[in-house]
């Protein structure tokens, strides 16, 4: 075999070879990957089973919190839909209304209970602390 048909075996097989392991890599990522479903997905194709992770953002007026201190109940939304949610436990620091949030768990009945919710924020987000240095450091320089 010729040196030049020798190079075109072997780029074909790499090819052959790349697109093989990014094929089984993407199958094997399928289930684990962290996609949400927004409150207008829940609205159109109804509710799925078993755990899933619901996002949107939260409305103004939104959280109300309950006797016990720990539970809360809010409600996620999107352009096209809502979904009320109940999460019991410690939230994160970023959670608040007017923001946007991911939640993961499942359905009961009609609301969506959290097991775990994850804050979103902008790409403006500035840690307090920090928000706070610069508004010294700002009033330092005039």
């Amino acid at each position: 075999m010729k040196a030049k048909h020798q190079r075109l075996v072997l780029a074909i097989v790499a090819v052959v070879a790349l697109t093989g392991s990014s094929l089984l890599a993407m199958s094997a990522l399928k289930d684990q990957a962290s996609y949400f479903y927004a409150p207008g997905d829940i609205a159109r194709k109804g509710v799925p089973p078993g755990a899933i992770r619901l996002g949107g953002m939260i409305p103004m007026g939104g959280i109300t919190h309950a006797s016990d201190g720990v539970t809360i109940d809010f409600t996620v939304r999107d352009e096209t839909g809502s979904v009320p949610v109940r999460f019991r436990g410690i939230v994160p620091a970023l959670f608040k209304e007017g923001s946007g949030v991911v939640a993961e768990g499942s359905f009961v009945g009609k609301t969506f209970v959290a097991t775990n919710l994850l804050a979103k924020h902008d790409e403006n987000y500035m840690p307090p602390k920090a928000a706070g240095a610069e508004h010294v450091t700002k009033t330092l320089k005039e």
